[in-house]
């Protein structure tokens, strides 16, 4: 497996991953609110986005380079510029069980790292998607935070994450 740059023709196979309401709204929180998300609207979110450029969509690839997974590195406006923060993790539904989050998660670190010097990741995830914390929690990140998250489905409860690097 392999970290690569987000291109646009990612968009379509990554929107397909996200197969219902409630999965869209754990995924992206209240970024998009709309259902099903198109590619047209993933590419108009992130280009602007990353053309500041503090903001990396990336894309994990298998031996054959077809996209499994998927997430965001961006810088969260901080003072402290070696803070960033993860978001948008997803994992191909058909493949999902198999530790590939762990792993892109372990990619994730070391590109923060290695390419942005980062000394802390950040990243929320809602109470209500255990396994997605149950990954987390593997790769290294500890809680830090919760907070109450008001969203077109109800009010879920956020849990904030962090990694430190040693």
């Amino acid at each position: 497996m392999q970290l690569r740059a987000y291109t646009k023709e990612d968009a379509k196979i990554i929107c397909s991953w996200v197969r219902s309401e409630e999965e869209l709204y754990r995924w992206s929180a209240d970024q998009f609110n709309k259902f099903p998300l198109q590619a047209e609207d993933m590419e108009a979110y992130y280009a602007p986005r990353a053309a500041e450029g503090n903001y990396f969509p990336l894309v994990m690839t298998d031996e054959q380079g077809k996209p499994v997974g998927h997430f965001i590195i961006r810088h969260p406006g901080h003072e402290d510029a070696t803070v960033y923060r993860f978001g948008f993790i997803v994992v191909d539904p058909e493949i999902r069980g198999r530790g590939l989050g762990k792993q892109m998660l372990a990619l994730g670190l070391a590109y923060a790292k290695e390419r942005l010097q980062a000394t802390r990741v950040t990243l929320g995830v809602f109470a209500n998607n255990d396994r997605a914390r149950y990954c987390y929690q593997a790769a290294g990140f500890r809680e830090f935070d919760r907070k109450n998250c008001a969203l077109p489905l109800g009010n879920w409860e956020c849990i904030e994450m962090e990694y430190h690097f040693a």
